[in-house]
C-alpha cells in the first residue's frame, strides 16, 4: 500500500508538470500567433498606403515639367514593384508563421484531453485505494469483499500506469515537436524578412537614382520659358546673334567701309551745297549796295 501511494503521488507531480508544459505552450504560443498576425495586418496596411502613395505620384508627375515627370514616374514605378514583394511577403508569413501557431490551438486541446484521460484514471485508481482501505477497516475479516476492493485496485491501476505511459509519450513528442516547430516558424520568419529587405533594398536604390538623375536646370529653363515667355525668346535672339559663324561676322565687317563712304560723300555734298548758298547771299548783298550808292 505504502509503495502504491507512493507511484499515485509521482505520477501526480509528472501529470502537474505536464499540464504546466501544455498550459505554457497554450499561453505563449497564442500570444505570438495574435502578435505575428497583427504584423501581418500592419504590413498589409503598408502596401494599401503605398498603393495610394503610388497612385498620387503619378497624379502629381502629370502636372510637372518634363525631367521631372519623367523622374518622379520611374520612381513611382520601382515603389510600385517593391509593394508587389510586400504583398508576397504577406502571404508567405501569414502561411509559414501565423498558421502553424494557430494549428497550436487544436495540438494543444488535444494535449488536454490526454491529460484529461490520465487525470481520470488516476482518480479511480486513488478512489479504489480510498475504498479498498475503508473495506478493511469495516470488514477486516471478510476476504472476499476485501479481494474483489484489491482486484479493483489493480486493475485500476494498470490503466492508471497505461494510461500515465501513454501520457508521457504523447507529452515527449509534443515537447520534441513543440521545439521543432519554433525552430521552422523563426526561421522561416527571418529568411521572408531576410528575402524582402534584400529585394527592397535593391529597388530602393534604383527609385533614389530616379530621383538624382532629374535635371533641375532644364526643369527650371521650361518653367522660365512659359512664366516669360518674350523675355525668354530675347534671350535667345541674343544667343542666336552671338552663336553667328566667324563668316559671317566677317562679311558684317567687310560692308562697313562702304557705308562710311557712302555717308562721307554725303556730308561732302551737303557742304558744297551750304558754300554755294552762301555766296549767293554774298553776290545779293553786293548788288543791293550798288543799288543805294546810285
Amino acid at each position: 500500500m505504502l509503495m502504491l501511494g507512493r507511484g499515485l503521488d509521482a505520477r501526480d507531480n509528472q501529470t502537474r508538470q505536464m499540464q504546466d508544459a501544455v498550459t505554457n505552450v497554450e499561453k505563449h504560443f497564442g500570444e505570438l500567433c495574435q502578435i505575428f498576425a497583427a504584423y501581418v495586418r500592419k504590413t498589409a496596411r503598408l502596401r494599401d498606403k503605398a498603393d495610394l502613395l503610388v497612385n498620387e505620384i503619378h497624379a502629381y508627375a502629370a502636372t510637372e515639367t518634363p525631367n521631372l515627370k519623367l523622374g518622379l514616374k520611374n520612381f513611382a514605378t520601382e515603389f510600385s514593384k517593391l509593394q508587389d514583394y510586400r504583398q508576397a511577403e504577406v502571404e508567405r508569413l501569414e502561411a509559414k508563421v501565423v498558421e502553424p501557431l494557430k494549428c497550436y490551438r487544436t495540438i494543444v486541446k488535444l494535449k488536454r484531453e490526454d491529460l484529461k484521460a490520465a487525470l481520470t484514471a488516476k482518480n479511480r485508481e486513488a478512489k479504489q485505494l480510498s475504498q479498498l482501505e475503508r473495506t478493511r477497516q469495516r470488514n477486516p475479516s471478510d476476504r472476499h469483499i476485501i479481494s474483489q476492493a484489491e482486484s479493483e485496485l489493480q486493475r485500476a491501476s494498470l490503466d492508471a500506469t497505461r494510461t500515465s505511459r501513454q501520457l508521457e509519450e504523447t507529452i515527449d513528442n509534443f515537447e520534441k515537436q513543440k521545439i521543432k516547430d519554433i525552430k521552422s516558424i523563426f526561421s522561416e520568419f527571418i529568411a521572408i524578412e531576410m528575402l524582402f529587405h534584400g529585394k527592397a533594398l535593391e529597388i530602393y536604390t534604383a527609385a533614389y537614382q530616379a530621383i538624382q538623375n532629374i535635371d533641375e536646370n532644364e526643369d527650371l529653363e521650361v518653367f522660365r520659358s512659359s512664366l516669360y515667355p518674350a523675355e525668354h525668346q530675347s534671350r535667345l535672339d541674343i544667343v542666336r546673334a552671338n552663336s553667328k559663324s566667324p563668316l559671317q561676322r566677317t562679311g558684317s565687317s567687310k560692308s562697313c567701309p562702304g557705308i562710311v563712304q557712302q555717308i562721307s560723300r554725303n556730308q561732302l555734298k551737303k557742304e558744297e551745297e551750304e558754300d554755294e548758298d552762301e555766296e549767293e547771299e554774298e553776290d545779293e548783298d553786293e548788288l543791293e549796295t550798288t543799288k543805294d550808292e546810285r
